[in-house]
């Protein structure tokens, strides 16, 4: 019952303010996704250095793992991805409803009640979202997370981008395609942007559990 209580709120508040909703919503499972991640990181500070923590301090900067290992609870870090994910949601929001209505899954009107879903369309979503969208969005992410720690130079930000850009994006290909291929056909417009929020957060935790049993592994 409470699911559905909250399912009835969000719809309510999307129809009524929708990049707002959004915007609290995504940024809420950014800050997530950090707070889970950071609660690992403390559970786990002598576990051997795996592929992601490689990644994070790279994007976090190059003695990000030692200051973890030593330091209390990353405020600023949570308050990063909180502000990020608020910044981006009014944009994944636009880019979600452009997607829609340039690809149709389905014929327009009545017909549509009986057409069948283009597989061709859903493919077209998914290679333009990978293909355009993806590069840039994560473009944002490096510049905007360099920028709030205070890499205002064009050099800081030249070497955050070469130290993890490529192998994110990288990474990125490896999920998102069929992630967006389920976003884009089964979940209504107004869930999309809090449907990639949530498996952010999963992939995220997935990717450290299995990169320290890895780790635990080989010892």
């Amino acid at each position: 019952m409470a699911h559905r209580r909250f399912g009835a709120f969000y719809a309510r508040s999307f129809e009524r303010r929708p990049w707002l909703t959004l915007a609290v919503a995504n940024a809420s499972l950014g800050a997530l996704s950090d707070v889970l991640a950071q609660t690992f990181e403390r559970f786990s500070p002598s576990r051997p250095q795996s592929t992601l923590d490689t990644l994070k301090d790279k994007v976090e900067g190059r003695e990000a793992h030692t200051q973890r290992a030593s330091q209390g609870w990353d405020v600023a870090r949570t308050s990063r991805f909180f502000a990020f994910g608020a910044f981006m949601a009014p944009l994944l929001a636009e880019w979600n409803r452009f997607i829609e209505y340039r690809f149709p899954l389905k014929p327009a009107g009545a017909a549509a009640a009986v057409g069948k879903v283009s597989l061709r369309a859903l493919g077209k979503r998914v290679a333009v979202d990978q293909i355009l969208f993806a590069p840039f969005g994560l473009a944002m992410f490096v510049g905007s997370m360099g920028l709030m720690e205070g890499r205002h130079s064009y050099e800081a930000l030249s070497e955050k981008f070469s130290d993890v850009y490529v192998a994110a994006l990288v990474a990125n290909w490896k999920l998102w395609p069929l992630v967006q291929t389920i976003n884009f056909r089964f979940m209504p417009l107004r869930y999309r942007v809090p449907f990639t929020g949530a498996v952010g957060i999963g992939w995220q935790v997935f990717l450290s559990v299995l990169n320290s049993a890895k780790g635990n592994t080989a010892k």
